[in-house]
């Protein structure tokens, strides 16, 4: 399950703002207040801060850029892009945003030799894997059919179009689509001129410069992973200038089998089963929110030895496990340089 990192901005934000009400128009233009926006988008909620000398509303531009990204993208609306993509729609012509994930897709799918699928939905679905209940079973000759339209080497973008050599894969975005749009919000301000600033979308976090009313780092919390659904945070991080941080967790979403074994919602790409884990959380931060969204997907059901091999190669990305072990404690581990 995504977005299980909750975002913490440690800030007395609303009485700095209050205070810089109060004073003298000649002290409020040389004084700065933390704007602040949330909201609602993609299923989940977003905030928005930035520092200016005066309240500013964006709301329109978000909700304008929301309602784009989810026109591209959004399986969970009818008549989108992506939907009449998956219903064998051949005429639809993909917008940039379409093609920026698409092909980030692509990258991560070759880069993780497809542990990283966008078209393995069908198959988490099909094992049953939702709010609450014990894990389904699916015969090994439907799981064998499913199979087959599984793989994001069989579609292609040729002339802003999609095309499937089967016409039953279906493409699912979600596992860097929010990660995506925290990026569409952060470029938005940086646009504006503004170079101090943080953007949310779900857990999914970019950060620009510092948090400039406090004169220091912008400073996030990642969620404990408590199966109980009570919210605890044990780490805290200070995020550099650029950072962008996403979190997956598999604490929230998951099944329990006839034995009383757990899966996550984790699905090998490429035999189709459910794959157990002890891994509950990775946070991982990159160059950009879409990437870091996606590779924290990847890299909880990958596992950590893998991972590890894998980071040699990739020096650029830092990452976070919180795992059990053996005797089913808590650990945590921090690599290529994870902010302590």
């Amino acid at each position: 399950m995504k977005r299980l990192a909750l975002l913490i901005i440690v800030i007395a934000s609303l009485s700095i703002a209050c205070n810089s009400k109060k004073a003298s128009p000649q002290k409020q233009q040389s004084k700065k207040i933390l704007n602040t926006l949330s909201g609602k988008a993609f299923g989940t909620t977003y905030s928005v801060l930035f520092a200016e000398e005066e309240e500013v509303s964006y709301q329109k531009s978000y909700d304008s850029l929301i309602a784009v990204i989810n026109q591209s993208m959004s399986t969970y609306q009818k008549g989108t892009d992506i939907t009449r993509i998956n219903e064998g729609d051949t005429t639809v012509q993909v917008d940039n945003h379409f093609k920026k994930v698409f092909e980030a897709s692509k990258m991560i799918y070759k880069q993780t030799q497809g542990a990283f699928d966008p078209t393995i939905g069908i198959i988490v679905n099909a094992w049953g894997f939702g709010p609450e209940g014990e894990l389904e079973q699916i015969d090994s000759l439907k799981l064998k059919e499913l199979m087959t339209t599984v793989g994001l080497d069989r579609v292609h973008l040729k002339n802003d179009h999609i095309i499937k050599e089967n016409v039953k894969t279906r493409i699912d975005f979600n596992a860097l689509a929010k990660g995506y749009a925290v990026d569409v919000f952060a470029d938005f301000l940086k646009a504006k001129g503004y170079t101090d600033y943080l953007v949310e979308i779900g857990g999914e976090i970019v950060v620009s410069g510092t948090n400039t009313i406090k004169q220091k780092a912008w400073t996030v919390g990642i969620e404990d992973p408590n199966f109980d659904g009570t919210q605890s945070y044990s780490k805290i991080v200070e995020l550099p200038d650029g950072a962008a941080m996403a979190t997956s967790g598999s604490y929230r979403k998951f099944k329990i089998d006839k034995n009383g074994n757990r899966y996550a919602h984790i699905i090998d790409a490429q035999t189709g089963y459910p794959s157990k884990t002890n891994v509950l959380s990775v946070s991982v931060i990159a160059e950009n929110c879409m990437l870091a969204d996606a590779y924290a997907t990847v890299f909880k059901n990958m596992g950590i030895m893998t991972v590890k091999a894998f980071l040699q190669q990739h020096p650029e990305l830092k990452v976070y496990f919180i795992y059990e072990n053996d005797q089913k404690e808590l650990e945590t581990l921090a690599l290529n340089g994870f902010p302590e």
